[in-house]
């Protein structure tokens, strides 16, 4: 007992807390306090989240839109190389310089131009492209270094400007000190692609080509100058100065720019530390793989040397089509991100603020709503007890609540004054209502004893019918384990190796007597079974009510057809279910004398808008007469012949309707003249059927 108390005790107090949660003061509470602790801060979050994303957007379209103007720089550089490129080899200096023919003039002239036009190389070519001058001083005879693209366009009179990979040897051949200043040591990055060399001694180099006419004015020559961009500290900080002027950036930001050879930056005025620029450094294998070995222009945050920016990077490509190197530009993520952060503390601070000024506010409108109610609430729960003088004392107020409760004190003492009344009345209706009661009971007993027989006697008759079919099945199997046992007694010893099939089929033949009873005694003791509902697939009752009937259809010679597609489960006693499909098959077999076909089908059904099974059984005989159909489910209506075996007593379909009926289905008939009948169980879904307690 003291355990029993004690288990009692948390449960006594988790019911009074249901209790209170599901009270009028805990729900006005939560209306009151749901707007401000609630849709606030969901709408809140889902702004901060577009918001975010918002800002981010911008952070990434900003970027792309630096990383355009870089490209727009690069591409000028390249437009203004031709162009005064051109314009130098169709100037007039040039063609008098050319028509002296005297190489050293000529070098000097180059020399001067280079210097002034900010080239690092200049060079003519002959129309064998062999260099007849050149500046720096280079090999002024002899083959050309490399036959370059620009150079074989430039011989065949076409003008044009292209980016290209110079190696250290041709370099080095145009220029000892370009090869010296294209050569950078490397610099061990974390989250490079793994190399084994130690410096990038590779040039990028705009070169541009163009057409010149040559001493005699018959032959044309070109003229090739470039630019090697590898440690051109004013091309990457023009573009710096470019993409981020003055106050582009907020406070503590700083632009970035880079030109990268394969993924070696060459050309930046990112810091590796203060002073030096990290020049040799790589950039990620992440963005390697995505920019030159996919192609893609990246536009995303990104690590660079030693920490986060909001990143642009643009594949470099050469006059061959192949990704060279990149060109980027970024900022530094961290002052945006500070940014972001205190906007986002800004707007919690300021709902906080929000929800502490408007909570109490709201709660006291609650209060004047809830106290009334609580005092009504606890009026009612006195009257049910039996106090029917207790009252709200609740005064009339102007608003809608108050005099509710003011009216319902008037009621209450209507109420009192009616009770009395009818406790008077209650006094003089015992009496008659004792004496009727017990004749009713009288009566309800009778009819009660009446109707268990009746369903007795059909039900004993349903075995009758089936009996003889049993004990046919049972005296198959019985011989055969007779016989066996015979074997067996007769070869039973040490070798008793040649008799295990006889064993083996003496254990089969006992399982099928066993479950042939198993459904007969199911079938024959209702009473066990009966008022237990559980979800019940009707393939497996029509199975389990096939095998009872089995004989009588093989001796009538009646095929079975099965069409089985229901996959939901319904609600109904399983043996009252067997009883109303056994009944269904026993009619449509004496209705089948001479043979015929008995379908049995199932399929998925929905009626009056529920869930549930359609069970239809359907024979080959002549059908019942029109005048008859509607009569079939009336108690003691039969068509079959009095007398004989198959004399019935007008109460199997009756029944069954009301079975049906009692666990929420429908039952009907159709039998179009001269062609069979089909009876159609309807029965709802197990989890959507109304639970029936017998």
């Amino acid at each position: 007992m003291p355990d029993a108390t004690a288990q009692a005790a948390p449960r006594g107090r988790l019911s009074l807390l249901f209790s209170r949660l599901r009270s009028v003061r805990a729900r006005l509470l939560a209306i009151a306090l749901l707007p401000t602790l609630i849709i606030m801060p969901a709408v809140l979050a889902l702004v901060v989240t577009w918001w975010t994303r918002q800002f981010d957007h911008l952070l990434i379209s900003k970027v792309a839109g630096d990383l355009t103007i870089a490209r727009q720089y690069l591409d000028r550089l390249m437009e203004r190389s031709d162009e005064t490129l051109h314009a130098l080899g169709e100037s007039v200096a040039f063609a008098r310089v050319a028509e002296a023919g005297d190489g050293a003039a000529m070098a000097d002239f180059l020399d001067a131009r280079r210097r002034a036009m900010g080239l690092d190389f200049l060079y003519l070519l002959d129309p064998q492209g062999r260099r007849i001058a050149a500046s720096p001083p280079s090999v002024k005879d002899g083959p050309a270094a490399t036959a370059w693209l620009v150079e074989r366009r430039a011989l065949e009179g076409q003008a044009s400007t292209q980016i290209d990979i110079f190696g250290p040897d041709q370099l080095a051949h145009l220029s000892p000190e370009l090869a010296a200043r294209a050569h950078i040591a490397l610099v061990p990055t974390p989250g490079a692609v793994p190399t084994a060399r130690d410096a990038e001694d590779r040039g990028m180099v705009v070169q541009s080509g163009t057409p010149v006419q040559l001493a005699d004015g018959t032959q044309k020559g070109a003229l090739v100058g470039g630019i090697l961009l590898n440690q051109n500290l004013d091309f990457i900080d023009t573009i710096n100065d470019l993409v981020y002027r003055p106050g582009s950036l907020p406070d503590g930001s700083a632009g970035t720019a880079t030109l990268f050879v394969d993924d070696v930056r060459v050309s930046t005025n990112v810091r590796l530390f203060e002073g030096r620029r990290a020049l040799g450094t790589r950039v990620s294998k992440e963005v390697r793989e995505a920019v030159l070995g996919e192609g893609r222009v990246w536009l995303d945050r990104a690590f660079v040397v030693n920490d986060w920016y909001i990143s642009a990077y643009e594949p470099v490509v050469d006059s061959k089509g192949q990704r060279i190197g990149m060109l980027y530009v970024g900022f530094l993520e961290a002052p945006f991100l500070a940014l972001k952060r205190a906007s986002l503390a800004a707007v919690g601070i300021g709902f906080l603020l929000v929800a502490l000024i408007a909570s109490p506010v709201l709660l006291r409108w609650a209060a004047g709503i809830f106290r009334p109610l609580e005092a009504m609430n606890a009026t009612i729960a006195q009257v049910e007890a039996g106090t029917l003088s207790a009252r709200t004392g609740v005064a009339a107020t102007s608003d809608e609540i108050g005099r509710v409760a003011h009216h319902l004190d008037g009621m209450l003492d209507l109420l009192q004054q009616r009770d009395a009344e009818l406790r008077r009345w209650a006094q003089e209706l015992d009496g008659r209502v004792a004496a009727r009661t017990a004749e009713l009971k009288a009566a309800n007993a009778e009819l009660a004893a009446t109707q268990r027989q009746l369903v007795m006697s059909e039900k004993l008759a349903a075995i009758g019918e089936i009996t003889a079919g049993v004990a046919h099945e049972i005296n198959n199997p019985v011989a055969v384990i007779q016989g066996n046992l015979d074997v067996a007694r007769d070869v039973l010893g040490p070798a008793a190796a040649p008799v295990r099939t006889e064993f083996n089929l003496i254990d089969q033949q006992v399982h099928r007597i066993t479950i042939i009873v198993s459904k007969l005694l199911q079938f024959a003791r209702p009473a066990e079974f009966a008022g237990h509902l559980e979800p019940v697939a009707p393939a497996e009752v029509i199975g389990d009510a096939l095998v009872l009937v089995q004989y009588l259809l093989s001796r009538g010679e009646i095929e079975v057809a099965r069409d089985e597609t229901a996959t939901r489960l319904v609600l109904m006693n399983r043996v009252e279910l067997q009883q109303v499909l056994i009944n269904l098959m026993v009619n449509a077999a004496h209705a089948m004398p001479q043979g015929g076909t008995l379908s049995l089908r199932t399929r998925d059904e929905a009626h009056n808008g529920r869930a549930g099974v359609s069970i239809e059984v359907a024979d080959t005989g002549p059908g019942i007469a029109p005048e008859h159909v509607a009569r079939v489910f009336d108690p003691f209506f039969t068509t079959k012949p009095q007398g004989g075996d198959k004399a019935g007593t007008g109460l199997g379909l009756s029944i069954s309707f009301t079975l049906v009926d009692r666990a929420g289905g429908t039952m009907s008939l159709a039998s179009p003249p001269g062609q069979g009948a089909t009876f159609a169980i309807w029965l709802p879904q197990a989890d959507a059927a109304t639970p029936w307690v017998g």
